[in-house]
């Protein structure tokens, strides 16, 4: 059976959201769902998405809930930034909905995966009566991905790293609510590591940084002579097949540092036990070994706090 989400990144167009530290909620929370669309359909199997806007344009909250409810969505998710003063990460269902419902045991999940990703407090599981909540016909989760008039969430907000993050949260959340099932290796159905296939809303800028490159080296290895593209165009986004193991490095410590740069005062954010990193390349600072990771990111070797290993 088909999954079908309505991915809803709020506002829009003429209504920019939250604003503050140089930074305006609509186009954060339109990369982060733009994210999520990439990882479901790139990933896992038998799974549809629309997306309620792939650009700065503003539908109103009627024709988001009746879009979905006309294409007979499984879940109605609301991507979204807060203000206000505070601080960290909330999401939303409706109030009406008991704690053992359905939806309550979706926003479990997506809370709890985002939580293990984002770096940021947790303000808990709440209720409201937001319209999207209200009028959605299937179960519906609405996110508050930190608070834009916070400098600390907002530094988050502007590093892609964090974004693309974020993202995998909500995936995480979604595939574990659902049970959705990852794409094959075999057969072919898992697009080659080495190309990917532009989506509606691309910028080379997007691709190069998900891939960790320039957007001159991703240029370069397709002979781009302009930055137009269009969905459905494949690109080459690694000049290499050799199909060598890829190294990976999963945190043991209950919280630890991760550096923007390679440099033990450079702290970014914290990242919990569990979670699992690609490494990009290893190096010495100040005589001790950090990896940087694809993300860009930076963490310790050391193996009181982490392993690594290669598959």
């Amino acid at each position: 059976m088909t999954f079908k989400l309505y991915n809803d990144p709020g506002h829009g167009g003429s209504d920019p959201g939250a604003a503050d530290n140089g930074i305006k909620e609509k186009d954060i929370v339109l990369k982060i769902s733009k994210k999520i669309t990439d990882i479901l359909l790139n990933e896992y199997q038998d799974v549809q998405v629309k997306m309620s806007r792939t650009s700065d344009t503003y539908p109103t909250l009627t024709e988001r809930t009746n879009e979905a409810n006309a294409w007979g969505a499984d879940l109605f998710l609301s991507v979204h930034n807060n203000a206000g003063g505070g601080i960290g990460y909330e999401d939303y269902i409706h109030e009406s909905l008991s704690s053992g419902s359905r939806t309550a045991k979706i926003q479990d999940d997506i809370h709890g995966e985002i939580m293990k990703v984002n770096g940021m407090r947790d303000r808990g599981q709440k209720k409201a009566n937001f319209h999207v909540l209200r009028e959605s016909d299937m179960p519906a989760v609405l996110t508050e991905n930190g608070f834009i008039d916070n400098k600390g969430d907002s530094d988050k907000m502007k590093s892609q790293a964090w974004i693309n993050d974020v993202a995998r949260g909500h995936v995480n959340g979604i595939v574990k609510a659902f049970g959705l099932k990852a794409k094959s290796n075999g057969g072919g159905s898992k697009p080659s590591k080495d190309t990917y296939t532009v989506k509606s809303g691309d910028t080379l800028w997007d691709i190069a940084n998900d891939h960790d490159m320039t957007v001159k080296q991703l240029k370069d290895l397709n002979n781009l002579s302009s930055d137009t593209i269009h969905p459905g165009q494949v690109l080459k986004v690694s000049g290499s097949g050799s199909g060598s193991k890829t190294k990976y490095v999963e945190v043991l410590a209950s919280s630890l540092w991760v550096y923007n740069k390679p440099d033990w005062n450079a702290k970014d954010r914290t990242v919990k036990k569990g979670n699992v990193f690609t490494i990009k390349r290893t190096l010495t600072v100040s005589g001790s070994k950090m990896h940087q990771l694809k993300s860009g990111l930076y963490i310790t070797d050391n193996p009181k706090y982490v392993r690594v290993y290669e598959k």
